[in-house]
């Protein structure tokens, strides 16, 4: 049977109407994974065992005539810097190649609590630094819209088995983008939620202050069901908000007339590909025609965010990476002396892209440049967050770009990283701001290359951000 028609509705009445069991349509997505991951290599580790275990629970509870909870049977997907106990979990590095986590994050928890079906572990830039899926240790992922494109980074596993149909829906993480960008380039919505809104206990850290776990799915109603399963408060994160989840499912049908959206001239200017700007207008204009205001804005700090991002996101990194030296978890390369197993360790371990930017961010925060770098990133970041609540004063939402421009050739930007950082210049504000944000589709180019059409909000309005997703996806916006 193929994966592909599969929502999280169909599989709910078709397992209620006794039509196909759970573990039944978890062999069918084990089918075509087989049939596609080889071209795609969408997923580096599969969870047939832990699967059908799932799939055999949700399939008694169907037997005895219990209540169904809300993902029963669905196939997800898991990005492979998320926690999975038993589950071989990389984080698409050498240095964790044999990692096996003792305990999973609490939304892969939440997840299999609600019913949901883990499949495996999905491809990813190394320690989620990346922006085309190209960093991974283990071989890039193709976009299966193009197979010579990347997905997008640095969830492009996750986005790119959505996509294909090889899950229903996946989790990813955002740092400076990587749900949304890898969500446009593949042609499906991708969120990020709130900072705190979703637990990241368990979610192995990139950048503590900017990561987040979200969703990838194939439609607005099945985004909606799965960030409501694993949003709320975790007393395991200490960053995890208290604020009560609300019923997305049902607020997502709201109306949005009247609601107004901010169009920042910023996300318009040099560097974004002509046909993304027409196809990202095209659907502002639907927008107003559903009934939303439209409203100019400047965002005036908007062209020092990709610096002030890629200090502190390194910064961050540097320190929370000092842990794989060897000693405790993860690779370990014997050396003469201590400090030379910590070296051969970490020159085998981590590829050149995570070298990187652990030297990048070890710079700015030495002593003598921490004022000067980290310091002032800090401050810009907070103009920044100025810039969003300032908007939001004016405005209920704000439309932009996702990406500037649609997904690029595999190797196309592997010899100039800044070329590569440039990719984010849209998400990176979002991120620093710690607001929500989602990309959804809105057409194609010429080339038949999906483009991404991001909206972002205030804290914690996931509802509000949703519901024009979902009037924009039901007026026909994805195609247009």
């Amino acid at each position: 049977m193929s994966a592909a028609p599969w929502t999280i509705a169909g599989i709910h009445a078709a397992l209620q109407a006794k039509k196909i069991s759970a573990r039944e349509i978890a062999s069918g997505f084990y089918a075509e994974i087989d049939r596609r991951n080889p071209e795609l290599n969408a997923y580096l580790t599969l969870s047939h065992e832990r699967a059908y275990s799932q799939a055999d629970r949700v399939d008694a509870a169907i037997a005895r005539g219990d209540k169904l909870p809300p993902l029963a049977g669905v196939p997800i997907a898991v990005k492979d810097v998320i926690s999975t106990s038993g589950i071989r979990t990389t984080c698409g590095s050498k240095i964790l190649e044999s990692y096996i986590p003792p305990y999973d994050a609490t939304a892969v928890t939440r997840l299999e609590n609600a019913g949901a079906v883990i499949l495996g572990k999905t491809n990813c830039d190394e320690f989620a630094m990346g922006s085309s899926n190209e960093n991974s240790a283990y071989g890039p992922v193709r976009n299966p819209v193009a197979l010579d494109r990347v997905p997008g980074g640095s969830s492009g596993g996750s986005a790119a088995a959505v996509a294909a149909g090889l899950a229903v829906v996946a989790l990813g993480t955002d740092t400076g983008g990587s749900i949304r960008q890898p969500a446009a380039c593949c042609g499906i919505p991708g969120l990020m939620p709130t900072y705190g809104r979703v637990s990241r206990y368990g979610l192995i850290a990139f950048a503590s202050s900017l990561d987040r776990i979200g969703p990838f799915a194939g439609n607005i109603a099945d985004t909606a069901a799965v960030v409501a399963v694993i949003a709320g408060h975790d007393e395991n994160d200490s960053t995890s908000a208290a604020a009560s989840v609300p019923h997305y499912d049902v607020q997502i049908e709201g109306p949005i007339q009247g609601l107004r959206i901010g169009v920042p001239e910023e996300y318009f200017g040099e560097g974004i590909d002509s046909e993304v700007k027409e196809k990202v207008l095209a659907a502002i204009a639907l927008m107003e025609k559903l009934g939303c205001r439209r409203i100019p804005l400047k965002m005036p700090h908007t062209e020092y965010a990709i610096a002030t991002y890629y200090i502190i996101a390194t910064a961050e990194a540097s320190s929370n990476l000092a842990r794989y030296d060897g000693v405790r978890f993860g690779l370990r390369v014997p050396g003469a002396t201590l400090l030379e197993m910590y070296r051969k360790t970490r020159e085998r371990g981590f590829g050149s892209e995570v070298k990187r930017r652990i030297m990048l961010g070890t710079y700015v925060l030495s002593s003598g440049y921490y004022d000067a770098y980290y310091l002032r990133a800090q401050k810009v970041r907070s103009l920044l967050a100025r810039d969003f609540s300032d908007a939001f004063q004016k405005v209920d939402a704000i439309l932009a770009p996702t990406s500037p421009t649609p997904a690029f050739k595999l190797g196309e930007k592997t010899s100039d990283p800044l070329q590569m950082y440039l990719a984010d210049i849209y998400t990176v504000t979002g991120s620093l701001a710690g607001i929500p944000g989602i990309s959804i589709p809105c057409g194609k180019t010429k080339a038949q290359l999906p483009v991404g059409l991001q909206i972002l909000g205030p804290h914690f309005s996931e509802s509000r951000i949703l519901q024009l997703a979902r009037a924009f996806e039901k007026a026909g916006g994805f195609g247009i």
